[in-house]
């Protein structure tokens, strides 16, 4: 008990203590800290944003772990757990790029395909996406017909890759259009919508379906696109079932099924919209199927 207390107090000593010294010795090094630590934390909170709800979190996670653990273990001089430790850090660096290509390679297209414009807003939008409504209106209504129908919303990380897989369109959305889009037996109806800006940037579009093998048999190719595009990325998925007339909610690769339209509204505006306090969502969160 009495080393860790030295190693604390030679710590604070030589290392705390120095760098405020030399702090009030340059007040303008506080300036350069103050603005160094508001970009790092700027930088680590957009990175985590982008990466959260995809399994490249948890590799992030595990990796931030070993980091702490290796530096506390040197710090309070735990000298073979350190040795380990390091050791893993200079070898399981390889390790994990093989093991984890896959998520690592979903991770880098999330930060290269960012759509940067939004990355650098420090202020989210008030102003409602006017596209809900009939988008809601649209699936509601093709939902009450069996027709299927699998509309993505793009968010934060760019689908231009997905986008190119469609048929370009750059039109403003309307309950019409999105009806006549999904009708059966037309060139357009296969594949997804996406909405970018309040606008469908293209149609019919092919999806990554997801990797999951574990999940129910009772999902079809839509939901399971759905799904997997909500994966590899922080877009959102609204599909109408053609066999069942049933609404779902993808998001982060979970699912919302048998949704009311109106909790698909409540649930889109939350998502889309800047967040509003007092707002309960227990009862759809109970109903989250998690198919991790």
């Amino acid at each position: 008990m009495n080393s860790i207390l030295n190693s604390f107090k030679i710590f604070y000593e030589t290392k705390v203590l120095a760098y405020i010294n030399t702090l009030l010795e340059y007040p303008i090094k506080i300036v350069v800290l103050l603005v160094d630590l508001a970009i790092v934390g700027y930088i680590v909170y957009k990175v985590i944003k982008l990466l959260k709800g995809t399994r490249a979190m948890q590799l992030v996670k595990g990796i931030i772990i070993l980091v702490i653990g290796t530096a506390l273990s040197e710090f309070l001089s735990l000298n073979v757990l350190h040795y380990l430790l390091s050791s893993i850090m200079t070898y399981g660096v390889l390790v994990a790029i093989v093991v984890f290509q896959p998520e690592l390679r979903k991770a880098l297209e999330q930060v290269g395909n960012a759509n940067f414009k939004k990355i650098l807003d420090f202020e989210e939008t008030d102003e409602e996406p006017s596209c809900i409504d009939a988008v809601v209106d649209a699936v509601t209504d093709m939902a009450s017909h069996k027709v299927g129908a699998l509309i993505v919303f793009e968010r934060e990380v760019n689908l231009e890759e997905l986008v190119k897989t469609g048929v370009a369109m750059d039109s403003k959305t309307s309950k019409e259009l999105l009806i006549n889009i999904f009708v059966p037996d037309t060139p357009l109806h296969d594949g997804a919508v996406i909405i970018r800006d309040n606008k469908i940037v293209a149609a019919s579009c092919i999806l990554p379906l997801t990797s999951n093998i574990s999940l129910d048999r009772i999902f079809g190719t839509r939901h399971r696109a759905a799904i997997g595009v909500t994966e590899s990325s922080d877009c959102i998925a609204v599909v109408a079932s053609e066999e069942t007339g049933a609404l779902s909610l993808a998001i982060e690769g979970k699912i919302i099924r048998d949704i009311s339209s109106e909790q698909l509204r409540k649930e889109l505006k939350r998502r889309l919209v800047k967040p509003k306090k007092n707002v309960n969502h227990l009862s759809l969160k109970r109903r989250m199927t998690d198919v991790k």
